[in-house]
């Protein structure tokens, strides 16, 4: 009797265990953050009292206590320690793509889990009709490839709904552009050709190289918007 009736709790235990869902798949607890991230898929979920690591494809998992977090420019950090692990979540409230797919979510979230560095998205996953919309839209370039321009007039944006037009920094510029997801797609980009001193000829030749490429839209908020291509950045501030 003894035998059977431990073979029928290991049959229980079995199918208790197949009709859980994978770590990587869990549901998110009520009030819980969740962030992901791809190659290798890792998923962190913090909680009241934990934070949850399920990292390398579910092939590594820890829970660590949740502290307080510190506050950031524009996010905030937990740094968190178990007597075996350490777990640094560090989030930014910057729209962020998964890089599988169009959802754009709030936040740029980075993990250090162990020393090692993963970088995905976090938090509410946006609508179509959240994000913020070019058309019919006017920006200032405050910076480009990381250099701060001078708020002269010389530098802005302007866009129509499949029109763009501009300076950035020496001549006029203007061309189509399209929208899909997060990818801003420009191009060709017609210019006139007057001469400018430097800098002004060296920012203009940088702006261009990084709008005719497709580049990937950041949305820091609904007043900065980043460009950023395999060319480097530019980063815009809504005109008032």
């Amino acid at each position: 009797m003894k035998t059977i009736s431990t073979f029928a709790a290991l049959l229980a235990l079995s199918a208790c265990s197949a009709e859980m869902p994978p770590p990587s798949q869990a549901p998110v607890p009520p009030g819980a953050y969740r962030a992901l991230g791809t190659e290798p898929g890792w998923t962190v979920t913090i909680e009241d009292d934990r934070i949850v690591y399920d990292g390398e494809y579910g092939e590594v998992r820890f829970s660590v206590p949740r502290p307080e977090p510190r506050t950031t420019f524009n996010g905030h950090r937990y740094e968190a320690r178990s007597a075996t692990h350490s777990l640094t979540v560090d989030i930014t409230h910057q729209r962020c793509n998964d890089g599988m797919s169009d959802r754009i979510f709030t936040d740029t979230v980075m993990v250090i889990a162990d020393g090692k560095t993963f970088r995905g998205c976090g938090g509410d996953i946006l609508s179509s009709d959240e994000l913020v919309s070019l058309a019919d839209t006017r920006w200032t370039i405050a910076a480009i490839a990381g250099e701060p321009v001078e708020a002269d007039g010389r530098y802005f944006l302007n866009f129509t709904a499949d029109r763009m037009n501009g300076k950035a920094g020496c001549n006029n510029l203007s061309g189509r552009y399209g929208v899909a997801g997060s990818t801003l797609t420009a191009g060709p980009i017609a210019a006139t050709k007057m001469a400018c001193p430097e800098p002004y000829m060296a920012r203009e030749q940088k702006a261009f190289d990084i709008l005719s490429r497709p580049a990937q839209l950041s949305y820091q908020d609904g007043d900065t918007v980043i460009v950023r291509s395999a060319a480097g950045e530019i980063v815009l501030k809504r005109a008032r």
